[in-house]
């Protein structure tokens, strides 16, 4: 991880609105996803590498991450480790056009809310981030 990224990426504490945390380094899926998560009415953050997620100076507060399993450098589940290591708590959706289920294992153990399969994502996705909403 580069120098630059620091150990702890501190919260937002103001009375911010919940925002879904899209990351997906494919640009096409994350215009598309981000798109359509914003038509459902979301408000969307969107990031096309766990870098540019983790370089960020704070993290919301409320809201949820989705994100991508395969990506370089860092897959989402290491993601989602780093995450946990700068304390922060949202409820997590692990999206990937993997078919294998041991990810679906790992990210149980990693305490992933749901693993969606692209490209069948729209109808479980807007339904689980309400779930996980509904957490913070």
């Amino acid at each position: 991880m580069a120098d630059s990224v620091p150990d702890f990426l501190p919260l937002c504490h103001t009375s911010e609105s919940a925002k879904v945390v899209l990351v997906d380094d494919d640009l096409a899926v994350l215009g598309s996803l981000r798109f359509f998560l914003e038509l459902e009415g979301f408000d969307v953050i969107a990031f096309e590498s766990a870098k540019a997620l983790l370089s960020q100076p704070a993290l919301p507060s409320r809201g949820c991450f989705v994100i991508d399993y395969c990506m370089p450098l860092m897959n989402g589940l290491e993601l989602l480790t780093q995450l946990r290591a700068r304390r922060s708590t949202l409820p997590a959706i692990l999206i990937t056009g993997q078919t294998d289920r041991s990810i679906d294992q790992r990210a149980a153990r990693a305490g992933v809310l749901q693993v969606l399969r692209k490209p069948q994502l729209n109808d479980g996705l807007v339904k689980y981030i309400q779930e996980a909403l509904s957490i913070y």
